[in-house]
Formats: structure tokens, C-alpha cells, sequence
């Protein structure tokens, strides 16, 4: 009984649930599925990366995860995720792994729509979306430089690009305009 309690828990929670093995989808509730506007079955024994607006984007936040949830016991973030009609949208992203040692070997993630109170609102590269991702968060280039491993003048040459799509005059418009303020 107690089982069966907790797969109903599990599938009418009100936020996407992933149960995943070396980044797949074992199992995911409705709620995941209509977020991303895939049917549920059509998930199950996906690979994460069909929720990527690009396969190098996948690759490189795979590649952040092992080191931050090994040292602090989980992982959050705010990214760009892709609907399946192809429609970009702000998403927060939390997992917790089974084994702090192999992130990704099996866990348990949750992804929450944030689309209604923060939009995509121009077409952005997937570095572009990455330091967006980072400067909603509120670090500093220094810090985004060495959470991407890149260095804090290209990050300052990205933000350049956004606050030009975005048409902001300043670093506190633009992140008024990423917050969807």
C-alpha cells in the first residue's frame, strides 16, 4: 500500500518529476510531459538531451553537474529548455542524485515552467543562453568565467551581445529584462 502511495504522489505532483539513470528518463509524471508537450510514454528511455535547445548545450551542463552535486549533495539551476514544438522557455531545474559520488548514474530531478512570469523573448545563441542562465543568478563575470570555464572578458563580450538583442542601456536593464520584469 505504502508503494502505491508514493507512486501516486510521485505522478499527480504539480511540478515535473524525473526519475533518470546516466542522464535517461526512467520514468517522468504527466506533469513533466505537459511541460514539455511530449507524451509521457514518447519520454520514457529518452535521453535528457531531447529537452535541450542543442546537443552542445546538454553536453556542457552534463559536464557541470558531477562536480557541484559531488560537493553540495544536489544540483539547481535556471536554463533555457525546449518545448517539443520547438518553443524556447525558462525552466528551473533541481536534481539529487541517488549516489553523491556518480551524479549521474541515477537520481531524481524536478523541472518547473517558469515561462509564465519570465519569457524567451529574443533568439539567443546556446553560450548566450548559458550566460543569461548564470546572470539571473546575479555572479559576476569572474564567477561566470569560472563556472563555464571560460574567461571574465568573454563572458563581459556576452553580456555586450545581450544587453544589444535586448536593447538595454545597462547590466540592471538587461537583468530586469532576462527576470522578465
Amino acid at each position: 500500500m505504502r508503494d502505491r502511495d508514493y507512486r501516486t504522489a510521485f505522478h499527480l505532483a504539480p511540478i515535473g518529476l524525473v526519475l533518470s539513470r546516466e542522464r535517461t528518463i526512467e520514468d517522468c509524471n504527466d506533469e513533466l510531459a505537459s511541460i514539455f508537450g511530449y507524451a509521457r510514454d514518447a519520454l520514457i528511455g529518452q535521453s535528457f538531451q531531447v529537452l535541450y535547445p542543442s546537443a552542445d548545450e546538454f553536453e556542457r551542463i552534463g559536464a557541470r553537474i558531477p562536480p557541484i552535486m559531488t560537493a553540495q549533495g544536489s544540483y539547481a539551476d535556471d536554463r533555457i529548455m525546449k518545448r517539443a514544438n520547438g518553443e524556447l522557455f525558462w525552466c528551473h531545474v533541481t536534481g539529487r542524485a541517488q549516489q553523491r559520488t556518480d551524479p549521474h548514474a541515477a537520481g531524481v530531478w524536478t523541472f518547473e515552467d517558469l515561462s509564465a512570469t519570465r519569457r524567451v523573448a529574443v533568439e539567443l545563441t546556446p553560450r548566450e543562453r548559458e550566460i543569461a542562465a548564470q546572470l539571473v543568478t546575479g555572479k559576476t563575470s569572474k564567477q561566470i568565467g569560472r563556472v563555464l570555464d571560460i574567461s571574465p572578458r568573454t563572458v563581459d563580450v556576452y553580456r555586450a551581445r545581450l544587453m544589444r538583442k535586448y536593447d538595454t542601456g545597462n547590466a540592471t536593464e538587461l537583468l530586469q529584462r532576462l527576470l522578465g520584469d
